[in-house]
């Protein structure tokens, strides 16, 4: 059995052995792939395992069995600082009991990488660095795979005639969906759709130039949280 110190020292060269950029090597990425791995300080490594963790309950779990107590309000930090380079370089697995779970759901999981985990558990013996280094080496082979997954989740939206862009999975995506291909067309004929935002990306699609034509449009569509699409009927998309 490992003191908590040592336990958390040796997750954070973890970190570093798998490649993580600097701003991710520290005791909170450490404490967010301990978790991933349930592995607490009375466990050996080769007994860690692969639940299915949400943010809060990571924190929760940082709590409990490190002692390391995290705000509410960093769980922003733990998500986009931690797991999200995490899920980037294939460490850890987003949503694997439901792809096509939205963006912005309470219930998003994540997993440790089936094929790593079988590596960690070796941590400590003669053959980590081997196993280490195969998967290293391909690590971009299973980062593309993922890829593919998660990109066949997101939902096709046309924009226009030989146009298309990809929206986060989930309800709300559904929703613009229709606005943009059936409420738009039929009752804005001819509009002219200016911005889409999506819970992925607020960017998906902004044709900020065309905007910038319209002198009567004060309001900008990211100045209203609640907005992910601006469709213009014909008459004030002139900019005349």
């Amino acid at each position: 059995m490992a003191t908590k110190a040592t336990r958390l020292r040796e997750a954070l060269q973890v970190v570093i052995d798998l490649g993580l950029p600097g701003q991710q090597q520290n005791e909170r990425t450490a404490l967010c792939l301990l978790a991933l791995l349930n592995l607490t300080a009375k466990k050996s490594w080769h007994e860690a395992g692969a639940p299915m963790i949400g943010i809060t309950p990571i924190m929760d779990w940082s709590r409990e069995h490190y002692g390391r107590a995290y705000a509410p309000n960093t769980r922003e930090t733990f998500r986009r600082q931690s797991m999200h380079q995490m899920i980037a370089a294939g460490i850890a697995v987003y949503n694997p009991d439901r792809p096509d779970r939205a963006v912005n759901s309470p219930h998003a999981v994540y997993q440790i990488e089936p094929s790593l985990l079988s590596v960690l558990r070796a941590h400590g013996t003669p053959e980590y660095r081997t196993f280490l280094q195969g998967w290293l080496e391909n690590r971009g082979a299973l980062i593309e795979r993922y890829a593919k997954a998660r990109q066949m989740q997101m939902v096709p939206v046309r924009i226009s005639e030989g146009q298309e862009i990809k929206l986060s999975t989930g309800e709300h995506s559904q929703l613009i969906k229709a606005i943009i291909e059936d409420f738009g067309p039929r009752y804005v004929p001819n509009g002219r759709l200016i911005y889409v935002g999506d819970t992925g990306d607020k960017w998906r699609f902004f044709d900020q130039k065309f905007l910038a034509t319209l002198g009567r449009c004060n309001r900008r569509p990211w100045q209203d949280a609640r907005r992910r699409d601006l469709l213009l009927s014909p008459e004030l998309a002139s900019p005349n």
